[in-house]
Parts: structure tokens; C-alpha cells; sequence
């Protein structure tokens, strides 16, 4: 059977908790529940490291603002996390090649990274800081229960997936709006802070 799905899956997955994506198919495979996560994954300092990082990402996403400057940061981690699960899973399972898993795991982490970072900055623009602890919930859970699906039935947990990148998409570009008020009321915190340091 090829392991696109699971590619796909775990693509989307990366772009929203890359860190978790790593952590749940390494212990996957470690307890057994799959045969299709390579060995790599299941090393114990992957799982160690994915498990701090996905422990530092679990707080920082909850912080107002502060989630925005990580979603920044993990523009880049996220695709190449997605990228390189995608060609670990490809590669262990030989039935499509390593090079097609890592664009597609790589492009699909990138889309569904965008939506996450648009609809945070979109959050942010609210004054109360609860909307970030549940839109956070709410994504780890989603990553947890879309990946676990894709254990067992991978061909459904893509469309899932695939659902809900779409549906993403489509809630980013009614938020287009919000997006740009944030972005311009960090715009004017830098110039604040720029003046205010030039001040005598």
C-alpha cells in the first residue's frame, strides 16, 4: 500500500505541531502500533528532544503575541519537518520515493503552517487572552487525534486532513482583514520602540 497518505497526513500535521507529529509516529512505532515509522524516529533523543520542544511549543502558543513571533520563527522548521517525515516514511516503506514524500510533506506542512500563522495573528488582534489558550487546545488535539486516526486508517485520516487545510484556507481568506490590522499594529510597536530608544 503506498504510504502517501500518511505522508499527506503528517505533512499537514507538521505545518500546525511538528514537534508533536515527531513525538506521536516515534512512540507509534516504539510501542508497536505501527510497523510504518522507520527506526530513526523512534530513537530515544528524538523522542527526548521532540518531547522538550513539544513541551516549550505547548506554552509558548498559548501567549498572546508570543505565538506569532514562534509561528515566525518555525516558518522554516515546520516544512522541513514535514519534509524530512515524509521522506523517513517513504523511505522505510519503498513504495513511493523519498524525493516525491518530502515535496509533498514539505508543501503541505508549508500550507497548513500559513494557515496556523495567519489565523494566530488574526486572534491576536482580540484584547483577551483565552482565544489562544483554545485555538492551541484545539490544534494539539486535532494533530493528536488526525495523526492517531492515520495509524489505523490512513486514507481517511488524509481526506480529514485534507478537509481541514482547505476549510484553513478558506477561514484565512475571510480573516485577511484582521491579519493586516495586526500586522499593522506591530508595525507601530517597532516604530514606538525605535523612537523611544532615539528619545534623549
Amino acid at each position: 500500500m503506498s504510504v502517501l497518505p500518511l505522508v499527506f497526513t503528517s505533512g499537514w500535521a507538521s505545518g500546525v505541531n511538528a514537534y508533536a507529529v515527531v513525538l506521536l509516529l516515534g512512540l507509534f512505532g516504539l510501542t508497536g502500533v505501527s510497523d510504518d515509522v522507520p527506526q530513526t524516529q523512534q530513537r530515544p533523543e528524538v523522542l527526548i528532544a521532540a518531547g522538550v520542544l513539544f513541551l516549550c511549543e505547548a506554552v509558548a502558543d498559548k501567549i498572546p503575541y508570543v505565538d506569532s513571533v514562534w509561528d515566525s520563527v518555525h516558518t522554516v522548521v515546520r516544512p522541513l519537518a514535514g519534509a524530512w517525515v515524509g521522506a523517513l516514511l517513504a523511505g522505510h516503506s519503498g513504495s513511493v520515493s523519498d524525493v516525491t514524500a518530502g515535496l509533498i510533506g514539505g508543501s503541505t506542512a508549508l500550507a497548513s503552517h500559513t494557515v496556523k500563522a495567519g489565523t494566530r495573528m488574526a486572534v491576536n488582534t482580540s484584547p483577551e487572552p483565552f482565544s489562544n489558550v483554545v485555538l492551541s487546545l484545539a490544534e494539539d488535539l486535532g494533530v493528536g487525534g488526525v495523526v492517531s486516526l492515520a495509524m489505523f486508517h490512513p486514507q481517511a485520516a488524509a481526506l480529514v486532513a485534507a478537509v481541514l487545510l482547505a476549510g484553513g484556507l478558506a477561514v484565512l481568506v475571510l480573516l485577511v482583514s484582521r491579519i493586516r490590522r495586526f500586522l499593522r499594529r506591530r508595525a507601530q510597536r517597532r516604530e514606538e520602540r525605535r523612537l523611544a530608544s532615539r528619545a534623549p
